[in-house]
């Protein structure tokens, strides 16, 4: 059935929701802007900076979003120590498919530096064949990340499986035509990821490759 897996990140790979969230807050407060929430941080988990900004600060200017980016990448990429660690399984089960042959790719909200710098610190940049980051396309739910990875790979939508664990990465995938699969222990919760219909609901890295061996175009 597939031929190409396409992966978020924060939250669907590698357990960045607490740093995510006190990076954001950090920033706000050196800003003097409104702190958010623990609750509104997470939910906009996923979307590109600039465009989370404006709705975690309703009526921001410009340069208000280009302040907070900088604040918040010192704190998320330097300064704030909150641990980011791969999600059990992730590690043994994304080297383990890629041995098998299984093509994988990222579409990210992250900056291409921080992907960067997330594949360094994990070591897991080589099982990916290709990524996109929001700050060289066009910021999720918009599919256009993913129909670029998808010309870039020759893969066509039906061939492909977004894998994710916010409404904004499976709306992208349905968007763009894909069948999806929601990841239950990410920053959106499963009840709000049902109605975009995913063919699998999964809970950790070995169900999920568990799976994946069961789909001939693998075998």
């Amino acid at each position: 059935m597939y031929k190409l897996l396409i992966f978020d990140w924060d939250g669907t790979i590698i357990d960045s929701a607490s740093r995510i969230v006190s990076s954001m807050q950090a920033a706000a407060r050196d800003c003097d802007f409104y702190v958010p929430t623990d609750d509104e941080v997470r939910n906009i988990i996923g979307l590109g900076l600039p465009e989370a900004i404006r709705i975690l600060i309703p009526g921001v200017t410009d340069q208000g979003i280009t302040q907070m980016r900088e604040r918040y990448g010192h704190y998320y990429l330097g300064e704030d120590s909150t641990p980011t660690p791969l999600f059990p399984g992730a590690r043994s089960s994304l080297e383990s498919m890629h041995a098998k042959g299984m093509r994988m790719a990222v579409a990210t909200g992250k900056s291409r530096r921080g992907l960067g710098r997330a594949f360094a610190d994990t070591g897991l940049g080589f099982v990916f064949e290709t990524s996109r980051c929001a700050d060289e396309t066009t910021s999720k739910p918009d599919p256009h990340m993913l129909e670029e990875i998808l010309a870039e790979t020759g893969v066509s939508p039906a061939e492909a499986l977004m894998i994710g664990d916010t409404e904004y990465d499976l709306d992208m995938g349905k968007r763009a035509g894909m069948d999806v699969i929601a990841v239950s222990y990410g920053a959106h919760h499963l009840d709000r990821l049902k109605g975009y219909n995913p063919v699998l609901e999964v809970h950790n890295f070995p169900e999920l490759e568990k799976w994946l061996d069961n789909q001939s175009v693998f075998a």
